[in-house]
């Protein structure tokens, strides 16, 4: 009789761990609805002080490693000393960003200058070619506690609709057009921030996140001006196909609500009736891609045409470029207020053809998280740009360093004390 027990009772508890098991596979499967979908991993931010999480262990080593999702939520209901409950903490800011070929550094810098300056929780969405990731991982790996406990972040691989795949990567630049699939891509994110890796923030991600809330019920996207001096503009000269307004749009960042860009039949002028964006894009490009130059920001230029209502105008301090001083200082916002985000398109981070915006771009790259920002950053950048006005962009280097400064101000602020 005892021995029927004891096998009863194995039985029991082989049955309830099996249980256990099946349910875990099933929480954390990586196999989306329809196997479909880009490769992704997630990494939560890491708890300062804590150990690395499982994800951190897979590493390169194993072959499956990409192909995995780790997903974790953390801080629904956090329990506190005595087992106090707290409050569920602010939703994060999503920032997107697309990396092929050599821009790996480029991309880890514009994080860098995210992370930095923000104040609220940052989920970073990360599109890369698969040779890419684990550098990607790696590098934000070795980031300091204190830095990494204020993102978490996910690698995707690059993804286009199967059908025209080719076509859509070499639009204009590698991978340049993945930007335009974000709202099909990241289905459950309702808004996100894209940026080109280019993009240096100057100020903290959260004033540009606060744009949201400044839509009216028709605006889904928000961009700056491609330029604020029409004579030397590009689009109202040289372009051979609609754009938004006197002077066209520049993508380079683009804040968008992509619930209302899901739901959203844009008027266009290939039918009578509207379509969804994703009903969208590939008509687009038939008909317009022997005529448009920049690709991507040429289709949405001419979908912002016609929809024009749907977009908010930021000032140019938020996308500020070497066209805006190269022939004399041309944004007023920025004069007025210093710059918030620089954007080095043109690859001026990489060259001696504008000084002023490399010296910005290597000044945040060395910057040694934790140090003193004044001493180790700014001071260093404003000798820097001393040496710069030869050039006109040079001769505007106050506004370089105007909002940089109040935001390292704060950086010093939340800077760990002692070890």
């Amino acid at each position: 009789m005892r021995r029927y027990i004891r096998a009863l009772l194995l039985c029991t508890v082989f049955a309830v761990f099996s249980g256990l098991y099946v349910y875990s596979r099933l929480l954390y499967s990586d196999v989306p609805v329809g196997g479909h979908g880009p490769k992704k991993v997630f990494i939560p931010p890491r708890v300062p002080g804590g150990r690395r999480g499982s994800a951190d262990k897979t590493g390169p080593r194993s072959s499956h490693w990409y192909n995995r999702y780790i997903m974790r939520q953390k801080g629904q209901v956090e329990t506190g000393v005595g087992g106090s409950v707290h409050s569920r903490p602010d939703p994060p800011m999503h920032l997107a960003v697309v990396a092929c070929g050599e821009r790996l550094e480029e991309t880890l810098t514009m994080i860098k200058s995210a992370v930095l300056f923000s104040i609220k929780q940052l989920s970073l969405h990360i599109f890369a070619e698969d040779q890419l990731h684990a550098s990607f991982m790696e590098a934000l790996e070795s980031w300091p506690d204190f830095i990494r406990s204020r993102f978490n972040y996910t690698v995707y691989s690059i993804s286009f609709p199967s059908e025209n795949a080719v076509e859509w990567k070499k639009l204009f630049k590698p991978c340049a057009s993945q930007r335009l699939f974000l709202p099909l891509l990241l289905k459950d994110v309702d808004s996100v921030v894209y940026v080109d890796s280019d993009i240096l923030f100057l100020q903290p991600v959260d004033r540009l996140w606060a744009f949201l809330s400044r839509f009216n019920s028709s605006q889904l996207a928000a961009m700056a001006p491609e330029h604020e001096e029409p004579r030397i503009a590009w689009y109202n000269r040289f372009a051979r196909h609609p754009f938004y307004g006197r002077t066209g749009i520049n993508s380079g960042v683009m804040l968008m609500n992509m619930t209302r860009m899901r739901s959203m039949f844009f008027k266009n002028d290939m039918t009578a009736v509207g379509l969804r964006w994703e009903e969208l894009l590939m008509p687009l490009l038939q008909k317009y891609k022997l005529n448009i130059t920049w690709g991507d920001q040429d289709l949405l230029n001419i979908i912002f045409h016609h929809n024009s209502e749907c977009l908010l105008e930021f000032p140019c301090q938020w996308n500020y470029r070497p066209d805006h001083c190269i022939y004399g200082s041309n944004c007023a916002s920025a004069e007025e207020d210093g710059i918030n985000i620089l954007h080095g398109n043109r690859g001026v981070y990489h060259d001696q053809k504008q000084p002023a915006f490399r010296a910005v771009y290597e000044a945040i790259q060395k910057y040694p998280f934790g140090s003193d920002p004044v001493t180790t950053l700014l001071e260093p950048l404003k000798e820097e740009l001393l040496k710069t006005t030869h050039t006109y962009c040079g001769k505007a280097h106050p506004l370089f360093t105007k909002r940089l400064a109040h935001s390292l101000a704060n950086v010093n602020r939340k800077a760990p004390r002692g070890r």
